[in-house]
């Protein structure tokens, strides 16, 4: 039996079934990964999640597709991703039932089976992908467009740095000295609304309009220069190009209010380069409660406007 695309087998069948909603906590190492989004031919996360998902349900089709908070690139980590996946009545019982007959019950909860049964798939010993929690979503949660914003950390480790080649694939390592002071300042001036074309790769119809909500640089407590960025979301290769903005400062390239100038301008520009993906990591993405759920998921929906 060939394999069944999980984002398109659910067209047409059952659509007024109930579902039930789990969200799932999801970390990896993305190294090894062509980004999140499946793509014909490459091993990406939502590919080898999906997989697993078609290998526990391929007898209770249609296979339930993943909506992710957000689409990271090739090559970035995660620690604290979060995706939303809806199961038919059939493929809840499927999970609660006994799966042998020496097993004296069936589970109990469908959160806690899913995720140990897509774990012993994915395998326990040296995954890069795993399950970190699994629970009942709450009514109108929404992975994608209820998350009120999402939080990323960089990291460098520049020549006053210890350089720990146990953390190599995810710290980049900088050949100068970087002023952090400088960094974190001009970091600061690109706060708020407004239109960060200048710092994303295009997408055909899709907003660069974002809110950072937060952007500042520090030294942790070995020396590694760590950079928390938190906006209500992020348009494509856009943290790292902030961070390579930021690196320009920090070199003394680049000034610290030249970064709100490149931003206002509009236009992509050759005066920093796009740091590499292995130093980013998505670390949380934040969610608002109980009704705010489906109020926070309605106006995402809206295109953004400045």
């Amino acid at each position: 039996m060939d394999r069944p695309d999980a984002a398109g087998s659910a067209a047409g069948q059952g659509e007024s079934e109930p579902r039930t909603r789990i969200r799932l906590g999801i970390a990896y190492d993305g190294a090894g990964f062509s980004g999140w989004t499946r793509q014909p031919g490459l091993r990406t996360v939502q590919g080898v999640l999906e997989e697993a998902l078609w290998t526990l349900f391929r007898r209770h089709e249609p296979v339930p597709a993943l909506t992710v908070a957000g689409r990271t690139d090739a090559g970035v980590h995660a620690l604290g991703q979060v995706a939303h996946l809806d199961l038919t009545g059939d493929q809840t019982a499927a999970l609660l039932r006994p799966r042998r007959a020496r097993s004296p019950a069936g589970e109990t909860d469908a959160a806690t089976a899913l995720r140990r049964r897509m774990t012993g798939i994915l395998g326990t010993a040296d995954s890069d992908v795993v399950i970190t929690d699994a629970a009942p979503a709450e009514p109108g949660f929404d992975a994608r467009f209820s998350a009120l914003w999402r939080r990323y950390e960089y990291r460098i480790a520049d020549a006053v740095s210890p350089r720990n080649p146990l953390t190599r694939g995810s710290v980049v390592w900088h050949p100068g000295v970087l002023e952090v002071g400088a960094m974190d300042a001009a970091a600061a001036t690109l706060l708020g609304l407004h239109d960060f074309a200048a710092y994303c790769k295009p997408r055909e119809g899709a907003t660069t309009i974002r809110t950072l909500q937060e952007f500042s640089w520090r030294r942790d407590a070995d020396g590694v220069l760590v950079a928390t960025v938190r906006a209500d979301a992020f348009c494509h290769s856009m943290v790292r190009a902030l961070v390579g903005a930021c690196v320009a400062v920090g070199e003394g390239r680049l000034g610290r209010d030249d970064l709100a100038l490149v931003r206002d301008a509009g236009v992509r520009t050759s005066a920093f380069r796009v740091m590499p993906a292995k130093g980013l990591v998505l670390m949380e993405v934040g969610y608002p409660h109980g009704a705010e759920l489906a109020a926070r998921a309605e106006r995402t929906r809206a295109r953004r406007v400045l």
